[in-house]
């Protein structure tokens, strides 16, 4: 045997993982990986990449040649992805937007969307007592975020789905792609909508820092209402705090971003990592 043919081989990268958006600068993943990578003690990268939206398919296949397994993916790309990638869950297909790419060793793009099971999972860990079938769902919004809620709370055996969206025309294209469990209402009648809803979910960005607040009477609102914010900036929103001051049970957005990363940490570096308060506290 020859001394160069002795020789070891070199040892494998590190694995390589990031979020894909433009702009990006703003997003809490990095933080949220890389405290998992340390706590686990893991070798690899998570990184944050800025893609313009007309370099999104370009960018998308030469990261599995840079040594990526896979990213997620954020606005305004999560659409797009789907034209892009080879294989296409029927969650992400259903959904319309996927947020969690694998990249296989073949350089074959697999996109899927774990915005629905974060979003259970916060609720699950948050408010246990919990029960998905107790009485109507109320959704506020009808954008990609809002589409992975409905899915998930239906797949959960939610019997009713109220919805309403200022454009209207979004709230009447998910009833039809999603059947007869869904009722919409008219913006103005948003309020009305809560009356006897077991979960009531505020899917938009109104609310967010930056954006106007969300103006939803909340008069029918039943104190044994389960509510929630996708919004996590800030983590009590003024819809929060309102509906807790009539007794219910609220619930952040915060822990639906942590609870989506995990299945694609699993899957990229090998450890299903924990959701905890550590967890939350990396990311604030």
């Amino acid at each position: 045997m020859s001394p160069q043919s002795a020789q070891s081989e070199p040892p494998p990268h590190a694995p390589l993982a990031g979020v894909i958006g433009w702009p990006i600068a703003q997003s809490r993943s990095p933080l949220l990986h890389r405290h998992w990578l340390d706590r686990y003690g893991l070798s690899g990268h998570y990184v944050p990449l800025p893609v313009r939206p007309e370099h999104l398919a370009a960018s998308l296949r030469a990261l599995p040649k840079l040594g990526f397994v896979g990213a997620n993916v954020t606005i305004p790309h999560k659409e797009a992805v789907l034209t892009v990638a080879d294989i296409v869950t029927d969650r992400a297909a259903l959904i319309g937007a996927a947020n969690t790419l694998i990249f296989r060793d073949d350089g074959t793009i697999h996109a899927d969307n774990t915005d629905g099971y974060g979003f259970i999972a916060n609720l699950e860990q948050n408010a246990p007592d919990w029960l998905p079938d107790l009485g109507p769902a109320a959704v506020i919004g009808a954008g990609g975020a809002a589409r992975a809620v409905v899915a998930s709370l239906l797949e959960s055996g939610v019997s009713e789905l109220r919805i309403a969206n200022r454009t209207r025309i979004r709230a009447d294209q998910i009833k039809a792609e999603f059947g007869a469990r869904v009722v919409v209402y008219d913006w103005a009648q948003a309020g009305n909508m809560l009356e006897g809803a077991n979960t009531v979910v505020n899917a938009t960005s109104m609310g967010m820092v930056g954006q106007p607040p969300l103006r939803v009477l909340l008069d029918a609102l039943s104190p044994d209402a389960l509510v929630t914010d996708l919004v996590y900036a800030p983590l009590m929103t003024e819809f929060l705090r309102n509906a807790q001051d009539r007794g219910c049970h609220v619930v952040d957005g915060l822990g639906m971003l942590l609870h989506q990363a995990v299945p694609g940490f699993e899957r990229w570096f090998g450890r299903r990592p924990e959701v905890d308060e550590a967890a939350r506290q990396a990311v604030l």
